[in-house]
């Protein structure tokens, strides 16, 4: 591997991996600096390109934007032809006991609004460095695994009803896309709902058992967290393009399994769905007993399990 030290603005080094050079950038500065690695593709083209920007998983306890399976998805989107920025955020949940569900609720809740807020701020640089960096401002696509699903789709939500976090960002501006391997929106308003403009075209892969990031809903009054069912439905409700991919019988090992089988499948709602704006609503269950009876082990952590002691 070879690196090379470069000082432009707030880019650190150069790295060249597998068949992109990796670029990191310090894009903030919170509790602690916060970095991205941008996967820079090895083919040439003239113009600007689309930029997937990607959130890791880890229960917003652990994980990193360094963790293998996360390099190894960014470098394939990137031999596709995307600009990929894998993305620090804070983990708020790192280090949290505590007892009882309304304190666990407040807790979640404010791990979710660091890491959007930090996601924010990740696009917030992309803009203002899309020149340097060769990107489409118009074409970013989020996609995040487990936590960083939940980041992308909350995100998405926030910029939907224009919220305070959003602010950082062009009125103009919407996501391209977004792709979730097993994510959900948290709502203390009920039923989750775009107020100022439609989501973007979305596309949701869950396991129809998931037991870590609910697959449908989970309710109290107005306070709840909304899977990818229960998301699909008011999707389907409200004429929003969606694509959903389900797993059946499969449980959070979704939140990884598509990097490897469903390249394609990702590919094609965003040639199809974000760049050339077919309308689809497509739902598809997938039942594979091979996978079922040989499911692969997810490393990720059960935020709920540390509200223990």
């Amino acid at each position: 591997m070879k690196k090379t030290l470069l000082f432009v603005g707030f880019l650190l080094f150069s790295v060249i991996t597998f068949g992109a050079q990796v670029v990191t950038y310090q894009f903030a500065e919170k509790d602690s600096a916060l970095f991205m690695d941008v996967y820079m593709p090895s083919q040439e083209i003239t113009g600007k390109r689309p930029c997937v920007l990607y959130v890791f998983g880890g229960g917003f306890v652990t994980g990193s934007r360094l963790d293998s399976s996360v390099v190894a998805f960014c470098d394939t989107l990137a031999e596709r032809g995307f600009v990929v920025a894998a993305i620090d955020y804070r983990l708020g949940m790192k280090g949290k006991k505590m007892k009882g569900l309304f304190s666990a609720a407040k807790n979640v809740e404010h791990a979710i609004n660091l890491a959007v807020e930090d996601l924010f701020s990740a696009i917030s640089f992309l803009i203002a460095h899309s020149d340097v960096l060769t990107i489409d401002p118009q074409k970013i696509i989020l996609m995040g695994s487990s936590a960083g699903a939940i980041t992308v789709l909350q995100s998405d939500y926030e910029l939907g009803n224009r919220t305070e976090v959003t602010k950082v960002v062009p009125d103009s501006f919407r996501f391209a896309g977004v792709v979730s391997f097993a994510g959900a929106v948290f709502s203390r308003h009920g039923l989750v709902k775009y107020k100022t403009h439609a989501p973007a075209p979305t596309l949701m892969f869950h396991g129809t058992a998931d037991k870590l990031v609910t697959y449908n809903k989970i309710q109290f009054a107005n306070l709840g967290f909304f899977g990818t069912n229960a998301l699909g439905k008011r999707f389907a409700k409200f004429g929003y393009p969606h694509y959903i991919y389900r797993y059946e019988e499969l449980g959070h090992e979704v939140a990884i399994l598509p990097h490897n089988l469903n390249v394609n499948d990702i590919c094609w709602f965003i040639e199809n769905m974000v760049f050339q704006q077919k309308f689809y609503q497509i739902d598809m269950l997938h039942k594979d007993i091979d996978l079922i009876n040989n499911r692969p082990s997810y490393s990720g952590i059960d935020p709920f399990t540390f509200y223990k002691e």
